[in-house]
């Protein structure tokens, strides 16, 4: 399963089924799990773990030091990548640093095209899909099932809500509320991810919720603390417009508007 050209160093750990292509490298302190596949000409750099049936295709970088000045090889550093993920060529992947927590974490089935790079210390939940050169910077969170378009980029401590999309080559500085689709340079919202919510099932009426709690955010010429109290009267019956409110009371950077 792995190539007589491959360099797969004597402290990594890889199960039994591993493939690893051809003049790959997997450096000290990899641990790789069952049914994840190995491209040729990768290199993958520890701390790292790798769960199981991921597929990473050629030229990938993993788990190689962070992009980041203040990083002085601190032992906090290392790159924690779940299950069933897809990495495309030429995608790179940071290790976390000391000030960020020192992990670089991504989850489960998620779809990452190629030229995609995530920074040191960003957080990628389960189901998202980054379409060809999508950039995260360091410290970028992004929820479950958000897709970014390609050439997007992402400013450093932003956050990306769940089942929100964000348009081709948007440059987002603000935090996106879950369901909100962006676009622009810098990034405006654009209206509600209609098309996204319907293909994960959610039904009318949960569309029309959140299409009026779009609305009382973006449209009808309320402050943000307004259109908070609205949302905080329309959360009593809706978990989605709740998921909104709790994300932009608890927004760091402020959301896009």
């Amino acid at each position: 399963m792995i190539d007589s050209s491959a360099q797969v160093h004597p402290e990594a750990e890889l199960a039994d089924d591993v493939s690893v292509g051809p003049y790959s490298i997997i450096g000290a302190n990899v641990k790789i799990d069952a049914g994840t596949q190995i491209g040729p000409h990768v290199v993958i750099k520890g701390p790292t773990q790798i769960g199981a049936n991921n597929k990473i295709f050629q030229f990938c970088s993993i788990g190689e030091d962070p992009q980041d000045k203040k990083y002085v090889g601190e032992s906090e550093s290392e790159l924690i990548i779940g299950n069933g993920n897809t990495f495309r060529e030429y995608v790179s992947i940071n290790r976390g640093t000391g000030d960020g927590g020192g992990k670089t974490v991504v989850g489960d089935d998620n779809w990452v095209m190629a030229y995609v790079h995530i920074a040191h210390d960003c957080i990628v939940g389960n189901q998202t899909i980054f379409a060809n050169n999508a950039t995260l910077a360091g410290h970028v969170t992004i929820d479950d099932y958000a897709i970014l378009g390609g050439f997007s980029g992402v400013h450093q401590f932003c956050r990306i809500g769940s089942y929100s999309f964000s348009a081709i080559s948007s440059v987002i500085v603000k935090d996106v509320p879950p369901y909100v689709l962006v676009s622009g340079n810098t990034a405006k919202p654009s209206g509600l991810n209609r098309e996204g919510l319907k293909r994960h099932g959610f039904d009318t009426d949960k569309i029309n919720t959140l299409r009026k709690a779009y609305k009382a955010i973006y449209r009808d010429g309320l402050t943000l603390k307004e259109a908070m109290d609205v949302l905080a009267s329309m959360a009593q019956d809706s978990q989605e417009v709740e998921a909104m409110r709790s994300f932009i009371a608890n927004s760091q950077r402020g959301i896009v508007r």
